[in-house]
């Protein structure tokens, strides 16, 4: 069982920064890839980030590549998602998520969740 708990959110203007940090309780985070993934009001849930177990491999959606920066510290067992440049279309809930098998960019391929964190930009 892994629990996960998503801070850093709040408003910000455009142009600006945001880093959010999610914290995973038990021992075994090293052995879960870790994603991030945001849901604005009325649309479905997309993937942003993933990384894998060591932290060594990364992916992001073309929509925020260049811009954000995943992270994780195994030692500590944090996932953070450093965010720049930020717009107004990346304005979301932002859900930290963990994935003992497969770690993809969909997320049915994760079985582990976090509350979210509301993430706004100001035009």
């Amino acid at each position: 069982q892994l629990q996960l708990v998503e801070s850093g959110g709040g408003l910000v203007q455009a142009g600006g920064s945001l880093r959010l940090s999610c914290a995973a309780s038990g021992r075994t985070f090293s052995t879960y890839r870790m994603g991030w993934f945001r849901q604005a009001p009325g649309k479905d849930r997309e993937f942003v980030a993933r990384i894998s177990r060591s932290g060594g491999t990364t992916n992001y959606a073309g929509s925020v590549k260049d811009r954000f920066t995943i992270s994780r510290d195994n030692a500590k067992n944090t996932v953070d998602l450093q965010m720049a440049s930020l717009k107004p279309e990346d304005t979301a809930v932002y859900y930290c998520a963990a994935s003992s098998f497969g770690g993809g960019d969909y997320a049915r391929d994760y079985n582990y969740w976090g509350q979210g964190t509301q993430v706004t930009v100001s035009s």
